[in-house]
């Protein structure tokens, strides 16, 4: 009764599946082509949100080992490490479609997941709905035996989630591949040079809609996008649904990995790529992603310290980006039980208590005239209503914290974000404002890097 409840839905709602003229709706409508769908205005809570927490999670946290690519490794590129390691550690004739009923997610606590996320400071969550394995954490139509709830944890981790996450005011986004290495509909599109889309029509665009008809994400993070064409895709003609006729159509805020010619020229934001970090202010509305475990996005059992990135990094990445008028993603990878290890746990702790009190210069903030000082990457601006924020990332020596960008006035009024008590200043020649810092005291709060000044009446 469920699929046939689903598939109801998706004829009446999928532009591929209906004869009729779409439902009216008000305000603009967009049609399925790139200068209209990329003239939607972004929603404006994206921008506001500023920080966010990715989660990747699929049958490769069973192996744990190289990386979430662990199957294309192994099978694809044929790489004699990974095959020597499954030697090792699993039966003979092991395949990958072995790995899932131990993909267990018997400790996965929602909750518990969602309150950690909250006390990260993140505003929103991206959580993986299916990586480019092409197992899905929710019991999909289109994946048969392939998913969460047909095997492994019998679960439907999405939804659990959706809902932990929601509660507590967090915006839910879905990580989703186009593409699949190994699904024999895509091997045969593949072939055929991307003419045909068999894989498509049976697979990519099925989920797509039922993932926005069940659980109305507030953010559809693609990915797998690399091989072929928007047009093979059919990108366009799904988004101008989701903008004009989805249950989401006013809130739902996309990227820009929608096919070889679209990262970082189409889609609602920009990521342009894993990673990426833009070395002046872009034009556009763009995220910079990055993974708490330098040589992965998924949990591997094989993890270094050195390989986990410190506290005075993430600091400095997050307040960088937002300088420069981005969001932070920042990821972590569960364990097949669904436990994240604790040392990631420490990681976002580490920059939830960093926001609690420097939040004020993050959140719902501008970029300012000027992104850094003097070009030096130990301070950052940010600005907000009238209020400019200097965040800077080593404590001055002399406990002066040397400005060159701000122009002071007789109004001017300084505060450290932590402190009510209001900082002595003065200006000097050539145009250089020194504030007097609180050295005494910046022990008592609950981080070691990184400090906010927020200055009123400067220009």
């Amino acid at each position: 009764m469920a699929s046939v409840r689903f598939w109801l839905l998706l004829l009446l709602f999928s532009p591929l599946c209906r004869g009729s003229s779409p439902p009216s709706r008000a305000g603009p409508r967009y049609s399925p082509d790139w200068g209209s769908l990329d003239a939607r205005p972004l929603p404006g809570w994206f921008d506001a949100a500023k920080v966010g927490i990715f989660v990747h999670w699929g049958v490769f946290s069973v192996p744990a080992w190289g990386s979430e690519w662990f199957w294309w490794h192994w099978k694809g590129e044929l790489r004699p490490d990974y095959e020597r390691f499954v030697l090792r550690r699993f039966p003979p004739d092991t395949s990958y479609a072995d790995f899932a009923p131990l993909f267990s997610a018997v400790d996965f606590q929602p909750e518990e997941w969602a309150q950690l996320f909250q006390d990260a400071g993140a505003r929103y969550v991206v959580f993986t709905s299916k990586h480019h394995e092409g197992f899905t954490n929710w019991g999909s139509e289109a994946s048969w035996n392939w998913n969460s709830v047909d095997t492994g944890p019998h679960r439907d981790l999405v939804g659990e989630l959706g809902e932990a996450v929601r509660k507590r005011n967090i915006s839910y986004g879905l990580y989703h591949s186009l593409f699949e290495w190994f699904h024999p509909l895509y091997l045969l599109d593949k072939k055929n040079s991307f003419k045909t889309q068999f894989f498509v029509s049976k697979k990519t665009l099925p989920e797509l809609y039922e993932l926005v008809l069940r659980y109305k994400p507030d953010l559809i993070w693609s990915d797998g996008d690399w091989e072929a064409p928007d047009t093979y895709w059919n990108s366009t003609s799904f988004l101008a649904w989701l903008y004009n006729d989805s249950p989401v159509k006013d809130n739902v805020v996309v990227n820009d990995r929608w096919g070889t010619n679209c990262s970082c020229k189409h889609g609602g934001f920009y990521n342009c790529q894993d990673k990426y970090e833009p070395s002046a202010l872009p034009g556009h509305k763009w995220e910079m992603c990055n993974s708490i475990d330098k040589r992965s996005w998924g949990y591997r059992s094989n993890m270094q310290i050195s390989e986990v990135i410190n506290e005075s990094t993430i600091i400095l990445q997050m307040v960088r980006t937002v300088s420069y008028g981005g969001n932070y993603l920042l990821n972590v990878g569960p364990t097949k039980e669904g436990l994240i290890a604790p040392i990631f746990q420490e990681r976002l702790l580490v920059l939830g208590n960093w926001l609690k009190v420097n939040g004020e210069a993050i959140y719902e903030s501008k970029p300012w005239r000027t992104q850094k000082e003097n070009r030096s990457e130990e301070t950052w601006y940010t600005s907000k209503g009238p209020a400019v924020y200097a965040i800077f990332l080593v404590w001055p020596k002399d406990n002066v914290l040397t400005l060159s960008s701000p122009v002071v006035s007789a109004s001017t009024q300084i505060t450290m974000l932590g402190f009510s008590k209001p900082l002595k200043w003065q200006s000097s020649p050539p145009q250089e404002l020194q504030v007097f810092l609180p050295s005494e005291n910046r022990w008592l709060l609950p981080f070691e890097h990184g400090w906010a000044v927020k200055l009123l009446g400067v220009s």
